[in-house]
């Protein structure tokens, strides 16, 4: 059994408090690290002093917060540390007032916007080359009749590490992590994938051409465009879809044999 040096016996009182802040440590300090695995619950039970019924809640409580993740048979894994706070954050979402919804999607207008535009100016060949995988993947995921919601992440998270700020990037993923039900319930609008790859094949041509303003201007009609739907959906009906579904459509200023044809329709 290999041993943590900072792990230290915990005293008696507010166990599962006390476990879960020592712990915590271990992964702000660096000691588990993204990907890591951490120790069986046995090793650590016996480090810490304490029973497993008093881990189990510290560690049900990180997984809670997104800074672990238990899959079946195979363990429990640290996070990154941008998806920390990303679960409660996005349970919150579903029951946010519209001033708060607005107030998240506009955040992300304002952030993924400028980092259009950085990554039209900073990125690499290799990063743009992400950038164009993921356009292909949601090409080839329309093709096969499959969701396009990974590589919608995929797309925006490659051109915020094209911005090349990793703080900017944190931010991306936080937010799309908050809009990812949002996007989910949009994405059952029918025949509105293709719409979407318009608005991703726009970023992405002006981020290849190198061109800053072009970049963030086809990143802002994609994102006003996802503001309007999102606030729609979630306004209508936030935990039933399909209907919210239907009455987006019967309120959207296209009617569904436009959505294609628009050119200023765009995810």
């Amino acid at each position: 059994m290999s041993r943590i040096s900072s792990v230290k016996p915990i005293q008696r009182t507010t166990l599962t408090e006390a476990a879960f802040e020592q712990l915590i440590s271990l992964v702000g300090k660096g000691e588990w690290k993204a990907g890591d695995r951490i120790p069986p619950e046995r090793d650590l039970c016996q480090q810490l002093g304490i029973a497993r019924t008093s881990l189990r809640e510290a560690l049900k409580a990180m997984e809670l917060v997104g800074m672990l993740n238990s899959r079946v048979g195979d363990g429990t894994f640290v996070c990154p540390r941008s998806e920390f706070l990303s679960r409660p954050l996005l349970w919150a979402f579903t029951g946010m007032d519209q001033e708060e919804l607005h107030d998240i999607m506009e955040s992300r207008l304002v952030i993924e916007e400028s980092i259009a535009g950085l990554a039209a100016e900073r990125g690499t060949e290799e990063q743009i080359a992400k950038i164009a995988e993921a356009v292909q993947l949601m090409r080839d995921n329309i093709a096969r009749n499959e969701t396009i919601l990974e590589a919608d992440m995929a797309f925006h998270l490659a051109v915020s590490t094209a911005a090349q700020n990793e703080l900017l990037r944190n931010a991306v993923q936080l937010l799309r992590n908050l809009m990812r039900q949002g996007i989910y319930h949009k994405l059952l609008i029918p025949d509105i994938e293709r719409s979407i790859l318009k608005g991703h094949v726009a970023i992405y041509s002006a981020i290849a051409r190198r061109s800053p303003l072009a970049a963030k201007r086809a990143m802002r009609r994609h994102l006003e465009e996802t503001m309007t739907i999102v606030t729609r959906l979630m306004k209508r009906s936030p935990t039933r879809p399909k209907a919210a579904v239907k009455l987006a459509k019967r309120s959207s200023q296209f009617p569904p044999s436009q959505h294609q044809a628009s050119n200023g329709f765009k995810h």
